[in-house]
C-alpha cells in the first residue's frame, strides 16, 4: 500500500471535500514536493500518524504493519527530496549580515564603537530569530539604509583616526552634581548636608543631573560615591542608573544600571553610550518604597525632607571618555594600515606620503577587502575596487580619499553583506565566519582566521578548541545574551509593561534583574555542562536582594547577581520560572494559558504548533473572575480541529497559570471590578499531558518533563542550528539532530556538549 492509498483508505471518511474535519482534503493534497505549502502538508500528515493524533481515538485503530510502512516510506521520501535539493543549492540559501552583525563587524573592522543598528529598519523575526535566510529581504529602503550604516561607520573611523590622542575627563563634588540654583524648583538633586540628594518619588526626570549632558556622543565611565538616606528597615535603598535629555520632549531613557545604597557610601562604576545633549539620572528606582508628593512638577529645596522617604545622597562623581572598540594605534591600524601617513588633527585630514600612492594603496585596499570579506581575495575580485581608486586619483580626488570611496564600495559589496556560502562542504574560511557569528555575533578574529589560512578548521578537536576559546571571558556572556535574546525572546522584555495597580512591586530594576537573571543562568549551565534538565528544575538560580525580595525568597543580600542556593519548598530553578519569560509570555495585564502553552511548545519543548483556524475565536481572559480561563478553554478541547493541537499547548500553559504577568506567584487570580481589584478564584495548575501523565501542580508538571529530557535537549540543539546557520530545521535534518542528541547521553545531554556537537556536524559544516 503506498502512502497515497494509505491516506485513502484510511482518513477519506473524515477528510473528503471542502467541508473536511480540520479543513484538510486529501484530494487535495498534491504530490510535488517542489511546492512548500505541499511539503508542510506532507510533513504535518506524517508528523500527525507519527505521533498516533491521527486518526482520533474515536476513528478507529491503525494496522501496526500498514501504519510502519506509510511511515517508512513517507519518511524516506521527503527526506530524500530535501536532501537533494540540499545537494543543488544548499540548506540554506543566501543570507546576509542581521542588522546586530553588521554594526558589529563594521565595529571590529574600523575599530569603532557608534551604535550602528538603531540606524536601519526593524528586521521580520521569524520564530523569534533575525537571521533565518527564507525570511529575509532586501529593497531599495534596505540598501538605502544600509549605505547609511556604511557612511556613518567609515566618518566614524574617520573622525576617530584625525582625533588628537585627548582624554576627556570630569570630576565632580557633590555641588557640581546638585542644582545650578540651589533655591529654585527643579528636577535636578538638592544639596543637603554636603551632599546632592534624591528622594523617592513618582516624579519623571527627578534625579536627573543637568552638570552631566554630554556635548559629544560616545563611551562614558561614570564612577561614583552614593549612599542612602531613610534607608528601609531591611536592605538598602535600590536606585536605578539612566542616561536620556530628560525633558518633556524626549522621554526616553537608556538602561545604564542598578544599584542598592547602604547608609555608608560605596562606589559604583559603569559603562554607556551616551549621545551627545544627554545626561546623567540616578534616582531611587524600587516601587515598593514610600514616596515623596511635589505640587507642581518641580522640587524645592527643603520639600523632601520633612516627608520621611527614603532618598540617595550622591557624594561624588567622575566621568570619562573611553573607546571600547580599541585605542588610538588599534584604529589607525585598521582603517589605514601600513600606509605613511600625515595626520593634521586641527584640519581633521589625512595625507599620503608615498612616491608610489597608487601601489600603496592597492596593497591596503586588498588587506582590506580580505578583512572584509573574510576570506583571501583573488585578483578578478579586487579589480574594480582598484578601479575605481585609480580613476578617484586621475580625477583629482585625494589619494585617501580615493582610497575611501574604495572602502565604501566594498562594504556595500554582496562579499562583505552577505555570507560566501558555495553548495556543499564549507571551507575553513566560510567555517571559520559561521563560528565565530554564532558565538561572537561577528566577523573572525585573528586566531580564527590564521587557523582558515592554516586548513585546520576541518578538524573537530581544533573546532571545539575554538569553542571553548570563544566561550571564555566577555564572549560567553556576549553569545548567551545575543542568543537569548532571540530564542527566549528577551529582546522583547520592554513590548509590554505590567499594570500599576495589579503589580505594584513591579519596576524596572526588577525588569532588568530578571533579564541578568537568565542570562547569568544559562552562561553557568554551558560553562559548567549542566544537564538539558537543568533548563526545566534545578536547586539555584542567580539573584540580588531586589529579585530574591521579589520572589520571596530571604537570605540575599547585595546588589550583585549571584548563584543562590533555593529553599526545597520554592517554585523557582529553572528558565520557565523566571520572571523574564514569565513576562515576555504574557500581555501585562493577564496570563494566558494558551499564549505561554504554545511558547513553551515551540521554544522548549521543541513542538511545533501551527496557526489556529481562522474560524475559532481567541479566547479573551475574563477579568471580572466570573469564569476560570480554565472554563472558557473547555470548548477547544471538544473541538476536533483544536483538540490536535491544544492537547499539546495547555498542558505546558495551565502548569504555569501560578504564575502571573509580572513573573510572582499567585494562588488566586486578581479579579478586577468597577476600577478595583480584590482576590479572585483559586489557581488550579492540574491538567493531563499529551500522553495521558497528569499533574497537579508546576513541579509536578516539571517533574514529567525532566523525566524524558531528549525533547528539551533536541530542542535546544536544534534552536543552536538555526541560530548559527540561518536555515529552520528541515525534516531532513532530524536524522542528524536526533544523531546530535545521542551522542551526547552520557554527558546528561549537557549544554556545552551540545553546543560541540552541533558545531562539528555536518548539518553545520555545509551550506
Amino acid at each position: 500500500m503506498d502512502t497515497v492509498e494509505f491516506l485513502n483508505h484510511n482518513c477519506m471518511d473524515c477528510h473528503d471535500g471542502p467541508n473536511a474535519d480540520g479543513g484538510f482534503d486529501i484530494a487535495s493534497l498534491g504530490t510535488d514536493l517542489s511546492d512548500s505549502k505541499t511539503m508542510s502538508r506532507w510533513i504535518r500528515v506524517f508528523d500527525r500518524v507519527n505521533d498516533g493524533e491521527m486518526p482520533p481515538k474515536d476513528g478507529g485503530e491503525l494496522d501496526p504493519d500498514e501504519a510502519d510502512s506509510f511511515l517508512n516510506e513517507t519518511s524516506l521520501w521527503l527526506h530524500d527530496f530535501q536532501k537533494a535539493e540540499f545537494d543543488k543549492a544548499g540548506r540554506v540559501r543566501s543570507r546576509r549580515l542581521t542588522n546586530a552583525q553588521l554594526e558589529r563587524t563594521l565595529q571590529d573592522l574600523l575599530a569603532v564603537d557608534i551604535p550602528l543598528a538603531r540606524l536601519m529598519p526593524e528586521e521580520q523575526r521569524s520564530d523569534g530569530f533575525t537571521g533565518i535566510a527564507d525570511h529575509q529581504s532586501i529593497s531599495h529602503f534596505q540598501l538605502d539604509s544600509h549605505l547609511t550604516v556604511v557612511d556613518a561607520a567609515l566618518d566614524a573611523a574617520v573622525t576617530r583616526v584625525t582625533d588628537a590622542e585627548n582624554h576627556f575627563h570630569r570630576d565632580y563634588d557633590a555641588r557640581a552634581l546638585a542644582r545650578a540654583r540651589p533655591l529654585s524648583r527643579c528636577r535636578d538633586p538638592e544639596m543637603i548636608d554636603g551632599k546632592a540628594v534624591v528622594w523617592s518619588s513618582t516624579l519623571v526626570f527627578y534625579g536627573r543631573i543637568t552638570s552631566t549632558t554630554v556635548k559629544e556622543s560616545g563611551w562614558y565611565r561614570i564612577t561614583f560615591d552614593a549612599s542612602a538616606i531613610n534607608k528601609p528597615k531591611e536592605g538598602g535603598v535600590w536606585c536605578s542608573v539612566r542616561t536620556g535629555r530628560c525633558v518633556s520632549g524626549a522621554p526616553l531613557f537608556s538602561w545604564v544600571g542598578a544599584f542598592e545604597a547602604e547608609q555608608q557610601p560605596t562606589t559604583h562604576i559603569y559603562e554607556a553610550w551616551i549621545p551627545a545633549g544627554h545626561m546623567i539620572e540616578i534616582r531611587p528606582g524600587d516601587e515598593t518604597l514610600k514616596r515623596a508628593r511635589f505640587n507642581g512638577g518641580q522640587v524645592g529645596a527643603g520639600e523632601g525632607g520633612p516627608q520621611n522617604v527614603p532618598g540617595v545622597a550622591l557624594h561624588s562623581m567622575t566621568v570619562d571618555r573611553i573607546h571600547p572598540a580599541g585605542s588610538l594605534s588599534v584604529a589607525r591600524r585598521n582603517l589605514l594600515g601600513d600606509l605613511n601617513v600625515k595626520i593634521d588633527t586641527k584640519a581633521k585630514r589625512i595625507d599620503l606620503v608615498s612616491d608610489n600612492p597608487l601601489g600603496d594603496m592597492s596593497k591596503q585596499l586588498r588587506r582590506f577587502a580580505t578583512r572584509a570579506f573574510r576570506r583571501p581575495v583573488s585578483e578578478i575580485e579586487l579589480q574594480p575596487y582598484r578601479q575605481w581608486m585609480r580613476e578617484s586619483l586621475e580625477s583629482g580626488v585625494s589619494p585617501i580619499d580615493a582610497l575611501l570611496a574604495s572602502y565604501r564600495a566594498i562594504l556595500c559589496s554582496p562579499r562583505f553583506m552577505y555570507f560566501v556560502e558555495p553548495p556543499g562542504p564549507l571551507d575553513d574560511f566560510a567555517i571559520a565566519t559561521r563560528l565565530s557569528y554564532l558565538l561572537r555575533g561577528s566577523m573572525p578574529d585573528a586566531v580564527l582566521t590564521k587557523l582558515a589560512r592554516d586548513g585546520k578548521l576541518q578538524d573537530p578537536q581544533v573546532i571545539r578548541g575554538q569553542v571553548d576559546r570563544l566561550l571564555e571571558g566577555k564572549y560567553a556572556s556576549q553569545f548567551v545574551r545575543d542568543f537569548a535574546d532571540q530564542w527566549l525572546d528577551m529582546s522583547q522584555i520592554e513590548f509590554t509593561e505590567p499594570d500599576r495597580k495589579l503589580y505594584r512591586d513591579f519596576d524596572v530594576v526588577v525588569q532588568n534583574a530578571m533579564l541578568d537573571e537568565t542570562h547569568q543562568y544559562l552562561e553557568d549551565l554551558i560553562k559548567t555542562n549542566a544537564g538539558a534538565d537543568k533548563l526545566i528544575r534545578s536547586d539555584f538560580t542567580f539573584l540580588n536582594s531586589r529579585l530574591a525580595r521579589y520572589y520571596e525568597i530571604e537570605g540575599v543580600d547585595g546588589d550583585e547577581l549571584r548563584k543562590v542556593k533555593l529553599p526545597s519548598d520554592s517554585p523557582r530553578g529553572g528558565l520557565l520560572s523566571q520572571g523574564s519569560i514569565l513576562k515576555v509570555t504574557a500581555n501585562g495585564t493577564n496570563t494566558s494559558p494558551v499564549l505561554r502553552g504554545v511558547w513553551v511548545s515551540e521554544r522548549i519543548l521543541g513542538t511545533p504548533i501551527p496557526p489556529p483556524p481562522e474560524s475559532v475565536p481567541a479566547v479573551e481572559p475574563d477579568i471580572r473572575g466570573a469564569k476560570t480561563i480554565r472554563e472558557q478553554l473547555q470548548k477547544h478541547l471538544s473541538d476536533v480541529s483544536c483538540n490536535g493541537c491544544h492537547q499539546n499547548i495547555d498542558p505546558p500553559g495551565y502548569a504555569l497559570e501560578n504564575f502571573d504577568a509580572g513573573g510572582r506567584w499567585r494562588d488566586q487570580y486578581i479579579q478586577v471590578n468597577g476600577g478595583k481589584s480584590r482576590r479572585g478564584l483559586p489557581v488550579d495548575a492540574s491538567f493531563v499531558t499529551a500522553d495521558g501523565l497528569s499533574f497537579n501542580n508546576f513541579d509536578e508538571y516539571r517533574k514529567i518533563v525532566c523525566d524524558d529530557i531528549r525533547p528539551v535537549a533536541r530542542n535546544f540543539a536544534g534552536q543552536l542550528m538555526t541560530y548559527g546557520t540561518g536555515g529552520s530545521i528541515q525534516f531532513a535534518d532530524r536524522y542528524e539532530l536526533d544523531q546530535i542528541v545521542e551522542s551526547t547521553a552520557g554527558d546528561n545531554y549537557g549544554l556545552r556538549s551540545l553546543l560541540y556537537a552541533v558545531v562539528t556536524s555536518p548539518t553545520f559544516l555545509n551550506k
